[in-house]
């Protein structure tokens, strides 16, 4: 069996690196790397794992992904079905504020950059009205090489300090860090809630997954997490049942409901009004006005 890691190495040959991948879905483990990760999804929709915090994501949403950060961008889950003939397709540029770049942000003249990228630790997402500037600096770091590659990221780094405005990180915090093993084991348990979330799942159930009583879990997992497992749970079920509703494939919100694991429409709009601080008809008609 092969042991997948937690922190996985990213290319050092050069400071910026650059990488464009075609998939049938994104990698689907929980992972860090030392280096900050600016992504563009071409293609592809499914959940963003950041830290424990969810996030739907589509194409042409770009994420900029602090050092260090646990993420996982899970497909859904038809890009697993064979000949289903659907593709992931991402623009990715890796670098290491802290590696072989330090000295230049650590210049009088990239201050400004410096506090745009430890305020941001958490992570970001590019406003939309924003992208299609950030995605051409992409493609223009892509297309270039030597000092002129250096030029443009820094040219793509600037603007993206002027359009963070008011914008949330996409983890408030980062104090709880994961070592290797841990990171591993967290990563296994948020894998086995996402495989297995339409189901009737017990605290008893992924408590045994992780090798530990249902008590010390609670703990282990809160002190890991920031969050309880039903309140991760829930925020899983309802992410998922929001990527539902608007996709237009399903007939009406019990539906959605039933079909992410909740056992009654009552407990469903309880639980996703304390999510998303609306109803599930007041999110929807929220969503389709912004179109």
């Amino acid at each position: 069996m092969k042991v997948l890691q937690f922190t996985l190495p990213v290319a050092h040959d050069r400071a910026i690196i650059v990488q464009e991948d075609i998939m049938p879905h994104f990698y689907p483990h929980l992972h860090r790397h030392n280096e900050a990760q600016l992504i563009w999804i071409k293609e592809g929709e499914g959940t963003l794992v950041v830290d424990n915090h969810l996030y739907a994501f589509k194409a042409n949403d770009v994420y900029l992904l602090g050092a260090n950060q646990p993420h996982l961008f899970k497909s859904n889950a038809e890009y697993f079905q064979e000949e289903s003939g659907l593709q992931i397709q991402a623009l990715m540029i890796f670098f290491d504020p802290a590696g072989r770049l330090l000295p230049v942000f650590d210049l009088p003249e990239m201050q400004l950059v410096k506090s745009f990228l430890q305020q941001f630790q958490g992570g970001f997402k590019v406003p939309s009205k924003h992208c299609d500037v950030i995605i051409s600096q992409m493609l223009a770091v892509q297309n270039s090489q030597n000092q002129e590659l250096l030029t443009n990221f820094l040219q793509l780094v600037n603007n993206l300090c002027q359009y963070s405005g008011k914008e949330q990180p996409l983890a408030q915090s980062r104090s709880v860090s994961f070592s290797e093993n841990e990171g591993i084991r967290i990563a296994n348990i948020f894998s086995y809630i996402m495989q297995h979330y339409e189901r009737l799942i017990t605290l008893e159930e992924v408590a045994a997954q992780a090798h530990m009583t249902p008590q010390a879990f609670c703990r282990y997992f809160k002190k890991h997490t920031r969050q309880t497992f039903v309140s991760f749970l829930n925020e899983m079920r309802i992410n998922e049942a929001c990527k539902k509703l608007t996709s237009g494939r399903y007939e009406n919100i019990a539906t959605a409901a039933y079909t992410c694991g909740f056992n009654s429409v009552t407990n469903f709009n309880r639980v996703f009004k304390a999510v998303k601080g609306e109803s599930p008809k007041a999110y929807l008609e929220h969503y389709f006005s912004n179109f």
